[in-house]
């Protein structure tokens, strides 16, 4: 050894970066130390490879630095050993390496051979060593032999190890992938992934995969600082105790989409000294690289989440987490389950929505300051979790700025709740317009009345609990279900498109007959998908064809009457549980299960409209400089028992009409357009010769089903 003053490892700071140079050097110099027992068996000097590669006579004589006077190379092959373990008993840190040595119960050897297997990870130029090395196999990745023979080389025979006992235990907890399985043993090619070469040098990535992100401690409030009812944050401050006593292992949280699961399991791994592993549950599900998590949580001091959208029925299979031994923890909404092999200390949490104070208090502490305006209005009108409130001050702010403003104004959160929906929701359901006014709807004065007891509802929905006796105990929730029934044409869609308008708040319809699936389980899974995603976003549910799954339910003789009645069921029990607004539409209110009629909160009949009716919907839909006269407008009323969509159909028509003449909507356009609308319906229009008296009987079978439905 050349003559040079002793140094110990004091100036080396402590961090996972020195650390791991650390670990680095004392790899670099078993492979030098190999190099020199090869010369010493008549292979090229060290000064002959030096000449060859500078880079290894570069990491040499920064090697040489720390090491002692005149010591020998065995001995300095335990010097490493010693002087790095005594520098790790002064690190007040937490180190990556201690982090995969205390969780897999690594020897030093072992922990060495890893950084010996990802030199070339860190610098290529050991790529051409490894291949001289290793000829005539001409490989720039180290084989398993390789590995063992450059850790073991020139220690005593009680040091040494074969290369399946050395590295066995890295590739086993997924360290090391084999990259050519199909070779013997001795002849596999290993590599360090790339992810944990980042991890073991203390600098993981934000996104280390496609399925998984990472989150330091200092991301997250303490427990005590969360936002929930004093009862479950009592709760929430209890669980690292709980953990570190191991009297708990696993954590179940229970919400709906918009809750910040995240910032819950990060303040429990703050409150441990540990970081946060998020993992998309169901994009890590066949993942080649799932089985690395284990060692990246290990390595990064990170408490792993699973977040899974589980549907009725659905149980997840917790993946086995090799190399890691702490707390793991999932996050569900209120349906399905997990199976885990460590489920016995498992503890389940359900975190309800929000109520309004705190919601004022989520929406301040995403504001942080922001000028705002109208919070008031803002906390009582958007009824979403806390996740949604932090991503829609984000978006509200940036909306204000669009328009040269600072200020966040109640339109802007309306802008941004917009632009939310459309991301969560617009792949389940149609978004409809919210437009109109109750004076635009043509309906009896019983369905008016109905129309706005819903109206009520809907704007005292949180409040009314407030005003409610003892025995409704926790039965009431917050949510409102309406039934709309009535003929197709009758204005339940238009109905419903003032009701959101008049709200403030955003349409979305959804199809029943679309949503049933043939297949087993299926429409289950569907109606969950666009139910949970409504419910947390606060929108306005259009559930139409209502006819599809709320039929009565049938006597089973088959197991498609088993499974049609299963699905009926569900959507009972769901929307009996429902948070939000849910309006279903119904052609044959009859047809529809009374089980289902009594959890309406309002039902609300449409009736096919009367002459008087009919010929305000005309002319609300019929241009203002239209030339037909009123008499005809009337007799047209009188004689043609169409619906209200049939009517708005026959003047869009008619307006087309009139553009292709270049006039004014006249009533040889409007009759054109009726002949037409009734053909559709295989019909004669009234307004024709010879077709007056049919309609007459129609009107007044019409008249004596609406008296029927006004005296119901």
């Amino acid at each position: 050894m050349a003559d040079k003053p002793t140094h110990n490892f004091e100036h080396i700071p402590g961090t996972p970066q020195g650390h791991f140079v650390l670990y680095f050097y004392a790899a670099v110099f078993r492979l030098i130390n190999r190099l020199q027992v090869l010369a010493q068996s008549g292979g090229p000097s060290l000064e002959k490879f030096f000449h060859r590669y500078p880079f290894l006579g570069e990491y040499y004589n920064e090697i040489l630095n720390y090491l002692p006077n005149d010591i020998s190379w065995k001995d300095a092959l335990k010097w490493w050993h010693t002087e790095i373990t005594v520098w790790e008993e002064k690190c007040d840190k937490t180190l990556p390496i201690i982090l995969l040595k205390d969780s897999a119960g690594l020897s030093f050897d072992n922990r060495l051979a890893f950084i010996a297997v990802g030199l070339v990870e860190e610098d290529s130029r050991f790529g051409t060593v490894f291949a001289e090395l290793q000829a005539p196999l001409d490989l720039r990745r180290p084989t398993l032999e390789f590995i063992a023979q450059t850790i073991s080389i020139g220690l005593d025979s009680d040091g040494e190890e074969s290369a399946w006992s050395l590295c066995q235990p890295l590739i086993d907890l997924g360290l090391v992938e084999v990259m050519n399985e199909q070779v013997p043993r001795s002849e596999w090619i290993v590599r360090v992934p790339a992810i944990l070469w980042d991890a073991v040098r203390g600098s993981v990535k934000e996104n280390p995969t496609n399925w998984c992100r990472f989150y330091r401690a200092v991301t997250f409030p303490e427990t005590g600082e969360l936002i929930y009812p004093e009862e479950m944050v009592a709760r929430i401050k209890h669980i690292p105790a709980l953990i570190t006593q191991g009297k708990l292992n696993q954590l179940l949280l229970r919400s709906d989409a918009g809750t910040d699961t995240v910032e819950v399991v990060g303040s429990i791994a703050g409150s441990l000294g540990m970081n946060l592993m998020v993992v998309d549950g169901d994009a890590a599900v066949g993942q080649r690289d799932l089985h690395l998590l284990g060692p990246l949580c290990s390595m990064s001091h990170s408490v792993p989440l699973f977040e899974y959208d589980t549907g009725p029925g659905a149980t997840i299979e917790a993946p086995v987490l090799r190399c890691y031994s702490g707390l793991v923890s999932y996050a569900l909404g209120l349906e399905g389950g997990v199976s885990s092999k460590r489920s016995e200390r498992m503890l389940t949490l359900t975190l309800n929505a929000p109520d309004l104070e705190m919601r004022e208090r989520y929406w301040r502490r995403a504001l942080n300051g922001t000028p705002h305006q109208d919070l008031d209005r803002i906390v009582d009108h958007f009824h979403v979790s806390g996740g949604y409130i932090k991503h829609m001050a984000a978006l509200s702010a940036a909306v204000a700025g669009s328009h040269g403003r600072e200020q966040i104004q109640f339109h802007d959160v309306q802008d941004a709740g917009r632009t939310l929906n459309r991301q969560k929701l617009d792949t389940l359901a149609d978004r409809l317009e919210s437009t109109g006014k109750w004076n635009d709807l043509v309906v009896t004065f019983s369905t008016s009345d109905k129309l706005l007891e819903v109206q009520r509802r809907c704007l005292y929905r949180e409040k009314l609990r407030d005003k409610l006796g003892p025995a409704f105990g926790g039965t009431h929730n917050r949510g409102v279900r309406a039934l709309f029934a009535g003929a197709s044409g009758t204005g339940k869609t238009m109905a419903a498109k003032i009701l959101a308008a008049e709200l403030g708040m955003d349409l979305y319809r959804v199809d029943l007959a679309a949503v049933i699936n043939k297949y087993i389980g299926e429409t289950e899974k569907n109606l969950h998908q666009v139910l949970a995603q409504a419910e947390s976003l606060d929108v306005i549910l259009l559930l139409d064809e209502g006819d599809a799954l709320l039929g009565g339910r049938t006597d089973v003789k088959s197991a498609n009457d088993r499974y049609a009645n299963l699905e009926t069921n569900y959507l009972l029990q769901r929307l009996e549980n429902y948070q939000g607004i849910v309006v279903v539409t119904s052609n044959l209110a009859e047809n529809i299960d009374r089980a289902f009629q009594r959890r309406m909160d309002v039902v609300v009949p449409f009736a096919t409209p009367q002459a008087e009716q009919r010929l305000r919907i005309m002319e609300l839909h019929l241009p203002l400089d239209h030339e037909v006269d009123y008499d005809y407008l009337q007799q047209v009323a009188s004689s043609c028992a169409l619906t209200g969509g049939q009517i708005r159909n026959t003047c869009l028509h008619a307006g087309m009409l009139a553009m292709e003449e270049g006039t004014a909507v006249n009533r040889y356009q409007l009759e054109a357009a009726l002949k037409s609308e009734f053909r559709k319906a295989g019909a004669v229009s009234p307004m024709e010769e010879g077709g007056r008296n049919s309609n007459n009987r129609n009107d007044k079978i019409d008249s004596f089903i609406h008296a029927l439905t006004n005296h119901h």
